[in-house]
Order: structure tokens, then sequence, then C-alpha cells
């Protein structure tokens, strides 16, 4: 495509993983001990405690100029290696890659920057590396420290700077030097919250605005939602999925929960004064389902083990998007409570949740302190359905919560 940015075709990176313990201390009579075994037998068993891993296999995609595209996958999936890879850090075993235009890269603390040389040094480096000349650096210099806040200590070798005060000058210099590419790994989660959204709304000004395009890797998936419009889905170094960013969120998590109308939770190591044990999602007749009509009834039950007398007890139960916006949370009367199994249920006359998938989270508490805390990924889901009261198919473009308020038109 005339547009397309980045072109990826049958890509492959390929690692050798030895599984031979290397020795940390090795004495003459272990060196002697080992040339006595004779070499060729040495390479034999060299050879056989080795093994071929694919960080990345058969990956093709391709990237328009301006999109926003958020890369996504478990731990080990391989997106930090498909950057490097795109960012010319390091060489695929196998593939084809085109790349229009300069990039600029900020995938780890520590990269990018000399350490002795102080960060007014550092701007004109990363600059001259990205071939701009001095004077475009010298355009760009007070942009590029007015937003890293760090003018107290330009003139100071980056080696002294907090990891925090690094990626904020190592983001503003990949940002503002006008790469036709921005490439950003998790690194941005070492800076505070207010930084973060800084550095969104930048990267979607420079996008939008300038038409340049952005690669962003994040576990953040309300981060990933705010700024990406499309995403790529990884999985053991395959892509699973490609298109719009909610959607490829969508497949993530529902591909990484507990997908059922029963969970049951881990028993807490520690020993802890109550834990839950599971909890289900069900009709008013105890028909286990995670998929409840929109206007129907549903409740969640939740089972739970007391181990030494409460006062004030409480269950909460929270509700969120898949992204992580809360949605709302709702709490049991505080209880005294004493050892023993019980069961809280939480029950809803009408779900009034635009169509969707949602997450489930449970908090219990006593006093105000919280006892535990379970964030697994517990989904249920709203189907579309045909509202008894109105004949009409809901309408869930306008928000998520959709119950009516009273209303009405009078004459003045």
């Amino acid at each position: 495509m005339s547009d397309s940015v980045i072109k990826v075709d049958q890509l492959s990176k390929k690692f050798i993983i030895s599984h031979e313990s290397p020795e940390r201390y090795v004495s003459l009579r272990d060196v002697m001990a080992k040339k006595a075994k004779g070499i060729l037998r040495q390479k034999q068993k060299q050879a056989a405690t080795k093994e071929e891993f694919y960080a990345l296999k058969d990956v093709d995609f391709n990237i328009r100029q301006g999109d926003r595209v958020g890369i996504i996958g478990r731990n080990g999936a391989g997106k930090s290696t498909l950057l490097k890879i795109l960012s010319r850090i390091t060489e695929p075993s196998n593939g084809r890659i085109t790349i229009r235009g300069r990039v600029a890269s900020l995938l780890e603390v520590g990269t990018g920057f000399h350490p002795e040389l102080t960060g007014r040094e550092n701007i004109f480096l990363n600059g001259a590396i990205l071939g701009m000349t001095r004077t475009e650096i010298r355009r760009k210099f007070d942009e590029i420290v007015a937003f890293a806040e760090v003018e107290k200590f330009l003139d100071t070798p980056v080696k002294r700077y907090s990891s925090g005060m690094y990626v904020r000058l190592a983001f503003a210099v990949a940002a503002h030097l006008e790469p036709e590419i921005l490439v950003v790994d998790e690194v941005l989660a070492v800076g505070d919250a207010q930084f973060q959204q800084k550095c969104i709304g930048k990267m979607q000004d420079v996008s939008k605005n300038e038409g340049r395009t952005v690669l962003f890797v994040s576990h953040n998936m309300q981060a990933i939602q705010d700024l990406c419009n499309k995403g790529i889905l990884l999985n053991r170094g395959k892509l699973v999925e490609e298109g719009g960013i909610n959607k490829i969120i969508e497949t993530y998590i529902n591909n990484n929960s507990l997908n059922s109308a029963v969970y049951k939770f881990k028993k807490p190591n520690a020993n802890i004064k109550a834990y839950a044990t599971s909890l289900k999602i069900s009709d008013l007749d105890n028909n286990l389902n995670a998929e409840i009509p929109f206007g129907k009834p549903w409740k969640v039950t939740i089972d739970f083990v007391v181990n030494e007398p409460v006062q004030d007890f409480i269950v909460g139960l929270g509700m969120l998007t898949i992204f992580g916006a809360a949605v709302r949370t709702v709490w049991q009367i505080p209880q005294k409570l004493d050892i023993g199994s019980y069961q809280a249920t939480f029950i809803e006359d009408c779900v009034w949740f635009s169509t969707g998938s949602y997450k489930l989270l449970v908090g219990l508490s006593e006093r105000g302190q919280s006892v535990q805390y379970i964030d697994d990924n517990v989904l249920f889901s709203i189907s579309d359905a045909v509202w008894e009261k109105s004949s009409n198919i809901v309408d869930t473009s306008n928000g998520i919560l959709l119950n009516p308020m009273k209303m009405e038109i009078v004459a003045k």
C-alpha cells in the first residue's frame, strides 16, 4: 500500500537455549578432568543440551502512516523482541521488513543515552543519530527541556539521574526530534501517573496532528485504549489477531480469563483472617450463566471462610470494563462474624449495563482495613436482547449505564 510505513513478511527470530548449568567456580582439578574426557565427547554433550527457541515465528502485518498501534500479549509473547527488530537493535533470523522513515525508540531505561554525557549533550547526540542537523536540534531544544522538566539538571551526567528523570528526558528527545515512527515499550511505567498521561497526550498529538506513526507496548489496557486506534495481539511468538484496538483488547482479555460462570480462587499462602474460595454468576433461579441478557435480573454469589472472629466485616464486589475503568462498587452491610464458612449474595433486579464484557473483583475488609483483594480476570458479559418494556433492541452506543432518569417537559 502506498501509505504503508512498516510492512513485515514472514518475520521470525530464533534463539539457541542452552540447558547446561554454568559453573560459577572452576578449579584446576576440574579443568584437568574435563580435558581428560576428550574434546569430541565434550562437543557431543554440549550439542545435546541446546535447543532452538522462536521468540517470533512467521509474523505478518502492515502498518499505515499515522496509525497508533498497541502491541499486546502476555510476558514472553515476543513484543519486545519485535520492537528491537523494528528498531534495528537486533537482526531477524528469517523474513523481510520494509520501513519508510526514521525510527526513534524508547525500549529500556538506559538505552540511547551515553551515561557519562550530560542531558544537554545527549539531546544533541540523539538528534545526530536520527540524522538531524545541529540547527534542527536547537530549534527543538527548548521544547524538549520544557517537556522533560529537568532543566535544573541539564548539565549533569545522566548516570546521576533517577530512572524517572532518565525516562522523562529520553521520551522528550524521542518524541520531539521528529521521527516518522515512534516506538515505545513498557518503559513509561517508570514515570509517575501524571507524566504517563502527558506522554500519551504527546503521542496522540504527533500521530493525529503530525501524521507520524506510533508503536506502543504496555500491559496497561487503559493506556493502550486511550492512545491506540489499532492493535496487534501476539502469543508465544505468533500473530493471533490484528485490527481495531477495542476488539484486540477484548480478545486478549477473553483468551486469558477464567471464562466460566464458576470461579475457584486460590487459597492464600499467608495466614489471613478471611479469604474467598469461589464466585458464581447466575440468574435468580440459580442457573449458572456468565452471559446475562440486558434488562434481566442476575446475581453474584461469593463463598468465603473466616479463620478468626471479625468485627464490622464487609464483602465488596467491584465491576469494571475490560479496559480497567471502574463502573461501580457495592458492599454488604458490616457484620460481626465468628469462625466458619459463609456465603455473600449480590442481587440485581435489572441489568442496566450496555452490551459487552466486564470484569469482577472481590474485596474482603474489616473496619476499613483490607483483608483480601482479588483482581483475577473474572469476566461476565451482557448480551444483546429485546427489552420487554420497549420492544426495541437496546442502543448501547450511548454509554455504559443505560438506566433511565425521570424527565418531563412542561410549559413555563
